[in-house]
């Protein structure tokens, strides 16, 4: 019997791609509400009861108030929204982030889904801080681009009518929300600098770390990340490739990360960048493979590979 899913924010950019990933699985039954029942709290309040699954696409104060409206233990939230991603009560949606991840997911009637840009910085660090080769307390800086499409309805209305516009940074206030989950997600005792921007591209984002060692130090990071995403479905390790840092408003959506290493010739200065889909691995493609992960189903099962 398929088990029912409800995507409340169904028509924003991310639950419209979850709903294409899900498009023709018979595991799973979409649970749909009319346009004019969108916003109608007892038609929602049903819809969030009623379901198997329940996938939050919602600004943070509509997804806690979600959460809220479900009254029953039987039914799993995945939130995309940055409201429940470092509550204790609440498992942090990375796979990948440790051997004992997919397991916790698994166990959870309440999953976090990771931010775009903590997706790629967490794959760089979590691994090298786990190894003792980047210390907890490290002070890093992340620098990432992002396409557009992550910004919702109004950037990408705007960067589809003003064409000239080539670089747009944020975040200037250094108090971005995507911060805390980073610190969390990589054990470190200092926030992350974070440098975001937002280029005009429709998908795809870089997320670049730079390392500076005292000794060599490139080959021990290679390895470390290597060995943490040997045989991962959907995450790759590779050195000084640069075709991997180029976007392109042609790039096809995927549901992959690929890790490239940088480094000068004596291994001691590095650059590391994570290049994925803010719209795939970094919002539906993850939302999708969390889902599979609780459902107990193959995990890369409608990603886009």
């Amino acid at each position: 019997m398929a088990q029912t899913v409800f995507i409340d924010g169904a028509a924003g950019t991310t639950g419209l791609e979850i709903a294409e990933r899900l498009a023709g699985r018979s595991e799973f039954a979409l649970v749909t509400l009319p346009d004019a029942e969108r916003k109608d709290a007892a038609r929602r309040a049903e819809a969030l009861n009623g379901a198997d699954f329940v996938i939050l696409c919602l600004p943070d104060a509509a997804a806690i108030e979600a959460v809220a409206m479900i009254r029953n233990d039987r039914t799993k939230v995945i939130d995309a929204s940055t409201a429940h991603r470092v509550a204790p009560d609440w498992a942090y949606g990375f796979p990948e982030l440790s051997a004992a991840q997919r397991g916790a997911i698994a166990a959870s009637t309440r999953v976090s889904n990771p931010g775009c840009y903590p997706t790629g910085f967490l794959a760089l660090v979590a691994p090298l801080v786990g190894a003792g080769i980047v210390p907890t307390d490290a002070r890093l800086s992340v620098n990432a681009v992002s396409g557009y499409s992550g910004g919702g309805k109004e950037l990408i209305a705007r960067f589809e009518a003003e064409p000239d516009i080539g670089f747009r940074s944020y975040g200037l206030s250094l108090n971005h929300k995507h911060v805390p989950e980073m610190q969390q997600g990589a054990g470190l005792v200092h926030p992350p600098l974070f440098a975001p921007a937002v280029v005009p591209v429709y998908r795809g984002m870089l997320v670049e770390v730079p390392l500076s060692f005292d000794t060599p130090t490139a080959d021990a990071v290679f390895g470390a990340l290597a060995a943490h995403f040997d045989g991962s479905p959907l995450v790759s390790v590779r050195r000084g490739d640069e075709s991997e840092l180029l976007l392109s408003q042609t790039d096809e959506a995927t549901d992959r990360m690929i890790l490239t290493l940088f480094s000068d010739s004596t291994g001691r200065q590095l650059r590391l960048v994570a290049r994925l889909d803010n719209l795939g691995k970094g919002a539906s493609g993850a939302c999708v493979q969390n889902l599979n992960i609780m459902a107990g189903l193959p995990e890369t099962a409608g990603l886009r590979l």
